[in-house]
């Protein structure tokens, strides 16, 4: 697998590390006067109990004992800095800014985290990987046909589809954090999906993976850019800078089910599937002859409360 996403320099990234709130673990050395004397945690090699709360701190380069200091703020006085390039150079700038955009809101603080970039390396490798593997199946085209599909390839669209409803918003509120989160779920959805060899599969699939890559584009652009060329969506869309933002197809999020949960005295005891446009009666009698909800009826109900669309609450 080449090596996606190893850009030398990435200038929003830089600027997200170096004017953000962001804070790191400090360690340190006093001498008898008081003095402290700090050293970066890229220096400082850790312990761990086996519940992984550090024990001890030791200095890498003499192998003596430093003090842990907890975590704050970066800064050049407690030397807990974190060199942008350095974090460029070593995983590429698609995986720094993943980790960075993911870890927290832009208006919070951000603590910084070995094992939270490890995380974003291993979502954009699935992601490089998931899409190779579906290669032969994306069949890119202006206007798809989604006319006549059976229920998982509805379902597959209907959840995208959602998804990117969300991400949308929360991009627009500039919570980059969340539609990462977003990222992931579509690519959850995408990879779970129990799709068939058909033509109309590989339709919804190509939709979902070009709303994908358009939606992550913003966080990690760079390796989206070249699967967006290799899966030959450039060649028919145009460059992935120039296509246009995915739009929510109103039609897609159409079912004619629903699930509404059961209460019982207040409780969650099951759920049930109904029609969408099924009537009170109707759930009412679906919810009473719920196997799971049966455990929990004693005698006749005193109450039942329908909350269209979403739950139904049975009183004994």
């Amino acid at each position: 697998m080449r090596d996606f996403g190893l850009v030398k320099y990435d200038e929003p990234f830089t600027n997200l590390l170096t004017q953000g709130m962001m804070l790191n673990e400090t360690y340190f050395r006093q001498d008898a006067s008081g003095k402290k004397t700090w050293f970066n945690p890229e220096d400082v090699e850790l312990t761990f109990d086996n519940k992984g709360r550090p024990l001890k701190a030791m200095l890498k380069s003499d192998g003596q004992p430093v003090a842990i200091g907890g975590t704050e703020k970066m800064s050049k006085s407690k030397n807990n800095g974190i060199d942008p390039q350095a974090q460029i150079d070593q995983y590429g700038a698609d995986i720094a800014r993943l980790f960075t955009m993911f870890a927290s809101p832009p208006e919070q603080t951000l603590e910084w985290s070995g094992t939270g970039i490890e995380g974003a390396n291993r979502f954009l490798r699935r992601v490089w990987s998931f899409c190779h593997a579906n290669k032969d199946n994306i069949t890119p085209a202006v206007n798809a046909d989604f006319s006549n599909l059976n229920d998982a390839q509805k379902t597959l669209r209907r959840e995208v589809h959602k998804i990117l409803q969300q991400a949308d918003h929360d991009l627009k509120r500039i919570q980059y954090n969340t539609v990462v989160s977003s990222c992931m779920k579509m690519l959850n959805t995408l990879a779970g999906a129990k799709l068939d060899q058909s033509l109309a599969s590989n339709a919804v699939l190509t939709e979902g993976l070009s709303i994908f890559l358009r939606v992550l584009n913003p966080v990690a652009p760079h390796i989206t850019h070249v699967l967006w060329q290799e899966l030959g969506f450039a060649a028919v869309h145009g460059d992935l800078l120039d296509a246009d933002w995915p739009q929510i197809d109103a039609k897609a999020l159409e079912q004619s089910e629903i699930e509404i949960m059961i209460q019982i005295n207040g409780k969650l005891r099951g759920s049930i599937t109904v029609a969408k446009d099924a009537d009170k009666a109707s759930i009412e009698a679906a919810a009473l002859a719920n196997e799971n909800a049966q455990k929990y009826l004693e005698g006749a109900p005193q109450k039942i409360i329908v909350v269209p669309g979403k739950l139904i609450n049975i009183v004994t």
